[in-house]
C-alpha cells in the first residue's frame, strides 16, 4: 500500500510538471512588459508609406571598352590604320566614321597595297612632300599627322562630320568640297561605296 502511494505521488509531481507552463526568463518578460506599454501609448516608431509611392528607378552607369592604340597596332589592318586616326583626332570609333575612313583611304592608294610609303592618304602634312608623295617612318606616324592635318582648321567641315560621326556619306561630301585633293575625287564621281576588304600591313611597316 505504501509502494503505491509513493508511485501515484511520483506520477502526480510528474504530471503537474509537465502540464505547468514554463515561465520566460525575466528580462524576456521585461521586454514584452515594455513593448506592450509602448504600444499602448502609441511610441512604437514605425514607418508609413503613401499609397502612390514608386520604387525609384536603379542607376545603371553605361561603360564602353576604349580602343587604345597599342592594340590597333597590334592588329596591323587597314581597318587598325583607320580606327588609329580617329582615336588620334578624338573624333568617335563609329560605325560611319570607320566607313568613311576605309573608303577614303581605298581612294587615295587602294586597298591592296594601302600603306604605300607609310602614307595611306597621301598626306603632305610632316611627310616631306608637300603634295601628298611623301612618307612616314611608320604607319603609326601617318596617323598622328593624318588626324593633325584634319584638326588643323584647314578642314573643318570634315572636322564636324567626324565629330558629329553619323554618317559616312555626308562626311564623304566634306572631304570632296575640301581642298585635300585637286581633283575634289571628282565630286563622287571617283568614290567608291562598295563594301571594304579588310588588308594586312607588313610589320616593318608598323615599326615591328
Amino acid at each position: 500500500m505504501s509502494a503505491l502511494f509513493s508511485t501515484a505521488a511520483v506520477f502526480g509531481i510528474v504530471a503537474t510538471l509537465a502540464l505547468a507552463p514554463i515561465a520566460p526568463p525575466a528580462d524576456l518578460a521585461v521586454a514584452e512588459a515594455s513593448l506592450a506599454a509602448a504600444t499602448a501609448r502609441d511610441e512604437v516608431q514605425r514607418v508609413d508609406i503613401a499609397g502612390d509611392a514608386t520604387q525609384p528607378a536603379a542607376s545603371r552607369e553605361s561603360y564602353t571598352a576604349s580602343t587604345g592604340p597599342e592594340t590597333l597596332i597590334s592588329g596591323g589592318t587597314n581597318l587598325d590604320w583607320a580606327k588609329l586616326v580617329l582615336v588620334e583626332g578624338g573624333w568617335p570609333l563609329t560605325e560611319a566614321n570607320v566607313t568613311f575612313m576605309m573608303r577614303w583611304m581605298r581612294q587615295e592608294n587602294g586597298a591592296d597595297n594601302w600603306w604605300n610609303r607609310n602614307n595611306p592618304l597621301n598626306n603632305g602634312q610632316g611627310s616631306g612632300g608637300g603634295s601628298g608623295l611623301g612618307s612616314y617612318p611608320t604607319l603609326v606616324e601617318a596617323a598622328y599627322y593624318a588626324a593633325e592635318n584634319l584638326k588643323s582648321g584647314r578642314y573643318p567641315a570634315v572636322d564636324a562630320a567626324l565629330t558629329r560621326g553619323d554618317s559616312a556619306d555626308a562626311t564623304a561630301q566634306a572631304i570632296w568640297a575640301s581642298p585635300w585633293a585637286s581633283s575634289h575625287y571628282g565630286y563622287g564621281t571617283h568614290w567608291s561605296s562598295r563594301p571594304y576588304e579588310v588588308i594586312e600591313a607588313p610589320a616593318s611597316a608598323w615599326g615591328r
